[in-house]
């Protein structure tokens, strides 16, 4: 079992997501019902997309605490620059995604060249990114009443099979496949699990190291953008305050998907279960009546139980 689930690691999450889903279907009606389906998935697909650039991080042995804050960054500026200064919206768009990969470029460069240990290197920048977003925009919140349409896009539904799937969920799933298939056909994937499981064998086999961790936090970088896209449209405004659980929420996904915090092992499909395990969660919670402190306690419960399990099958690597 512990040699399955270590060659499969998307297993274990797939379980519990669809023992969630039974028991919380059973305990309440409402949970199953389309309105309230239809809830859960525009809810994790900020979670799901930003959860996408922090997989990539963790597989090279990485993390990245930033992430909720180069988000906000991102959405503000497309949303400032917009509004503002009238510019047209898809160029608002280029310079929130210029952004994103801008943050994820500076991490990137101190992990390389300055050889500083990434939790440290996104500590740092969790509080120059929140910094920056607050003199940028004052503290201000750009309304719905103030966006184009094209940046609010994200957030339109379409039917599909009685829910209502937004454009968000469309543009996270394909991420999605977009990056399962990068990781698991191409030589850049085969190397970012080769550099997370060990450096040295990786650097002594040939892949240049500091070059395969620089490409995936610029790539992490316009992921982030795309999920501040995602954002604006999931809530109809930009706001420098909000967001502030994302880090925490995407590290969370990540390791309930079953990619391993000590990087080079994990699947990109286990992360999007993990995010719906977590959505899950705490939408059947709140159906039955309990408060939120109790929710955020599961998903504390449900971390640790994780990264329990992900020690116990990596024994099965030794």
């Amino acid at each position: 079992m512990r040699d399955l689930l270590h060659r499969h690691p998307a297993i274990s999450p797939a379980v519990v997501l669809v023992v969630s889903v039974l028991v919380f279907g059973l305990l309440n009606d409402r949970f199953l019902a389309p309105a309230n389906l239809s809830l859960i998935t525009q809810q994790v697909a900020v979670v799901g997309t930003l959860a996408i650039a922090q997989t990539l991080i963790i597989l090279t042995a990485g993390i990245d605490l930033s992430v909720g804050a180069a988000m906000i960054l991102s959405a503000m500026v497309m949303a400032q620059s917009a509004s503002s200064t009238g510019i047209p919206p898809v160029l608002s768009l280029v310079l929130g995604l210029l952004a994103g990969i801008a943050a994820g470029g500076l991490n990137g460069l101190l992990v390389t060249r300055l050889k500083l240990p990434p939790f440290i290197v996104t500590l740092g920048t969790l509080s120059i990114f929140t910094a920056l977003t607050l003199l940028y925009t004052g503290g201000n919140t750009v309304r719905g009443s103030e966006l184009s349409d094209t940046l609010t896009l994200t957030g339109n539904t379409l039917p599909v099979l009685g829910i209502k799937i937004s454009i968000g969920v469309l543009i996270m799933l394909a991420l999605y496949v977009l990056v399962a298939y990068v990781l698991n056909r191409t030589a850049w994937g085969r190397h970012v699990y080769a550099v997370g499981d060990d450096k040295e064998a990786a650097r002594l086999s040939g892949v240049r190291v500091d070059r395969v961790l620089a490409s995936v936090y610029l790539v992490a970088g316009a992921i982030i953008a795309v999920t501040a896209w995602i954002q604006i449209g999931r809530t109809n405004a930009a706001s420098p305050n909000s967001g502030i659980d994302l880090n925490l929420d995407s590290i969370t996904a990540v390791v309930i998907g079953g990619t391993s915090l000590f990087g080079g092992r994990g699947a990109i499909w286990g992360t999007l279960l993990g995010a719906l395990i977590v959505g899950v969660f705490r939408n059947g919670l709140a159906l039955a009546g309990l408060d939120v402190l109790y929710q955020t306690l599961t998903v504390g419960v449900l971390v640790i139980l994780a990264v329990a399990v992900d020690q116990w099958i990596r024994k099965a690597k030794s």
